[in-house]
């Protein structure tokens, strides 16, 4: 079983930067893909950016050029630098791993997760 656990979350003026950390522990050697999910309330979760089980990355529209995925596979974990924040980046940040039914649809990865961690806010400030 893997958990999951983010940190790095918290408040910020709008244009700064943040980075978010996702620290997966559990009995696996090693996880297959990790990505970042946020969601605002009364929304659906949407990917902001993940890095799929063959090593590339991919990202939403909204955060190209501003957000960052990298990973250390030796210590499983993922991060996610957030530059030039704007007040709708304001959301719950879940960090996932292990990702099934990966494909490409119209250019755009998609995924579905099997852990999820609990979650971090970033809010942002005008």
């Amino acid at each position: 079983q893997v958990h999951l656990m983010e940190s790095g979350g918290g408040l910020v003026q709008a244009g700064g930067s943040l980075r978010l950390s996702c620290a997966a522990s559990g009995s696996i050697p090693r996880i297959n893909g990790m990505g970042w999910f946020r969601q605002v309330p009364g929304k659906p979760r949407e990917l902001v950016a993940a890095i799929a089980s063959d090593g590339s990355t991919n990202y939403s529209d909204f955060v190209k050029g501003r957000f960052t995925i990298s990973g250390d596979n030796a210590k499983n974990t993922a991060y996610l630098q957030m530059n030039g924040l704007k007040p709708e980046d304001t959301a719950v940040y879940y960090c996932v791993a292990e990702p099934v039914l990966e494909r490409y649809t119209d250019g755009v990865y998609l995924a579905q997760y099997n852990v999820w961690g609990q979650g971090t806010q970033v809010t942002v400030s005008s």
